[in-house]
Parts: C-alpha cells; structure tokens; sequence
C-alpha cells in the first residue's frame, strides 16, 4: 500500500463522523444511508489526488461529502429523503412530556423542512464552523452565508414555534 492510500485511510477513519452527519442529516433509511456513505467515500477517494491541503481535510470533505449527496437526491431521486416532511409525524409522543426533548423534536422538524443547501448550511454553523468556513465548504461567498444563516434563523424560529404548538 502507498503512503498516499494509508494517508487517506488514516484521514477518511478520523473524519468519518462528517460523513456520517451528511448521510443522516439527507436520508431516513439505514440501507440508503449506507448507500450514500460508501458513494461519499468513493468520490472522496477519487478526489483525493486533487486535494492539495490549502483547506483542512475536514472542510474538503465536508465538500465532497455535501456534493456527494446532493448529486445522490437528484440522480437516484430518492423518495425517502428528509425533505419528505410529510412521513414526520404531527405528533410525536415521548415517554416523559420533557420540554427541551420536545423542542428539540421540532427543531429537528423544522431543519428537516429546509432546502439542501440549508440544511448544510445549518449542519456546518452547528458544528461551530465560522462563517468564512462554511462559505469555503458550499461555495459562496462568507457574506451570502451571513445573510442566508439570518433568514434560516428566522425560518427556523417561526417553523420551531409552530411544531412545537402542534407536539
């Protein structure tokens, strides 16, 4: 094995909680989630020649990751992806009525009601990414995240409210 392959190995195994946040945050069913682990980690592999570490490894993969499965919705045209907002269900019964597990669950309804690159954009600001970071990883500009994460803050705050009133 080359040093460059166990390079690889050694960063993919490190990092793999990226891919793992990306394959949940798109899908629903384990098998699917499976499907798109393994794509992510193909085109990551075949990527890899052209990473030439200006950027963390993590930013990179988050990129490859999230294109990965965007181009993965639109050419399999899954079904059974988050953005079905409709197979959440109204009503979710906890077995203790906890009011942060229940804000939680709207929350969670509410990024689910996102667009794609939403989603990612709140995925990447939630794992502490700056602004500049983010922009890096979508691929526009640290001031178009700023105005997007503003928007999707209030999105987020009237959608939130609104689960919340139906739990």
């Amino acid at each position: 094995m080359q040093a460059a392959d166990k390079t690889f190995i050694q960063l993919l195994n490190q990092h793999q909680k990226i891919i793992h946040k990306v394959c949940n945050l798109y899908l629903n069913w384990q098998e699917d989630k499976e499907d798109l682990f393994q794509e992510i980690t193909l085109q990551a592999w075949k990527a890899y020649g052209q990473f030439r570490g200006d950027a963390k490894f993590s930013t990179w993969l988050y990129r490859v990751a999230l294109n990965t499965a965007i181009t993965f919705f639109r050419k399999e045209k899954r079904k059974d992806f988050i953005d079905s907002v409709a197979e959440i269900p109204d009503h979710i019964h906890f077995a203790e009525k906890d009011s942060i597990e229940e804000k939680t669950q709207a929350m969670y309804k509410a990024i689910a009601s996102l667009s794609k690159i939403d989603k990612a954009i709140v995925m990447l600001y939630l794992e502490d990414y700056s602004y500049a970071e983010i922009s890096e990883i979508i691929g526009i500009t640290a001031n178009n995240i700023a105005v997007k994460m503003n928007r999707i803050k209030i999105k987020l705050r009237e959608a939130t409210l609104k689960n919340f009133e139906r739990i």
